[in-house]
């Protein structure tokens, strides 16, 4: 079988990828460091332990493995520690990525999925965002992604690397047999916050900000199932390898939701009370992000059919119970 370097294998969606991976008939192998991924979660191909930052650890996964791609997920992600520690997010997003594309080019590997986000857009209240809207990042998460499908289209020039790049919306749910799942130490997420506080292992979930121009006052996001975002990223993958030119994605529903209703939807779903209490806005958060993009639809042939608010909450919910990884 044909390898596939997975960096930030160990994590939330690179894990479920490479679930889907070997699904598929590739054989992943996670690079990951282990600061916020689990070894746990690494259970359908090989784990080297290492750094983006470690230039030899990148070459030598390369020349012993020899993958044909990489899927790239690894990556500092939190929308708070961004706006106060974004040295960072420009250490490791940018200048791992970089080290990346270097080992790649010198191992001749000239495909890469990217893992993008949709924080690299300008808030634009009350705007559907497809792949040409304005890019305008409020926080160094942001400015760290579109800096890297900056030099992804330098290097495309310079060394023939192709690229495709999906920039998605907020991630959610589990894979089907609960093998794997999102668990955050500690839990930064609304859904898996939400779920704790239903479970009792939390007192009360926060709700940032109520006075955003949305419905309800509070930010509104478009949701999508980490198994079809991980569906798309393997459909990207093939899209490089029958040849295809390089490609930015948005992967969202087209359909947003505002804190309050999932808040409401989980409290459907599960059958339990979800308390709750208001603080301040987060810096760095846009009022509301949705897709208004089917290229991914139309030309990858994707088709998010999870990608239900109460799919993705029973999905989560369902992890939870296993009592998710070994600390």
């Amino acid at each position: 079988m044909d390898n596939v370097l997975v960096t930030g294998g160990a994590g939330y969606i690179g894990s479920h990828a490479c679930k889907l991976l070997s699904q598929q008939g590739y054989s992943p192998v996670a690079f990951d460091n282990l600061t916020t991924g689990w070894a746990d979660a690494v259970k359908f191909g090989p784990l080297v332990q290492a750094d983006l930052l470690d230039r030899t650890a990148l070459d030598a996964v390369f020349q012993k493995y020899k993958p044909i791609a990489v899927m790239h997920f690894a990556a500092r992600s939190e929308v708070g520690e961004a706006t106060h520690r974004p040295a960072c997010y420009w250490r490791t997003n940018v200048v791992g990525s970089l080290n990346l594309v270097e080992a790649m080019i010198k191992a001749d590997c000239k495909c890469m999925v990217f893992s993008s986000t949709c924080a690299t857009y300008a808030a634009l209240d009350g705007v559907a965002l497809d792949e040409n809207s304005l890019q305008m990042p409020l926080n160094a998460y942001g400015a760290s992604k579109r800096t890297v499908e900056e030099f992804l289209r330098d290097f495309e020039i310079s060394n023939g690397l192709k690229s495709v790049v999906f920039r998605y919306f907020n991630v959610a749910g589990a894979d089907d047999a609960s093998e794997i799942g999102e668990w955050h130490q500690p839990e930064t997420h609304l859904i898996p916050l939400m779920i704790e506080v239903a479970a009792r292992k939390r007192d009360a979930l926060t709700i940032h900000g109520t006075d955003y121009s949305t419905q309800d006052g509070t930010c509104v996001r478009d949701y999508v199932h980490v198994m079809d975002l991980v569906d798309a990223h393997v459909k990207g993958l093939e899209w490089l390898l029958r040849g295809n030119d390089s490609r930015v994605f948005n992967l969202g529903t087209g359909k947003g939701f505002s804190v309050k209703e999932v808040v409401s939807e989980c409290i459907t779903t599960t059958g339990l009370d979800v308390p709750h209490r208001y603080g301040p806005r987060r810096e760095g958060d846009a009022s509301s992000l949705i897709s208004g993009s089917q290229r991914a639809i139309k030309e990858l042939g994707w088709n998010p059919k999870r990608s239900t608010l109460k799919h993705m909450i029973a999905d989560a919910w369902r992890w939870h119970q296993t009592g998710g990884y070994s600390l």
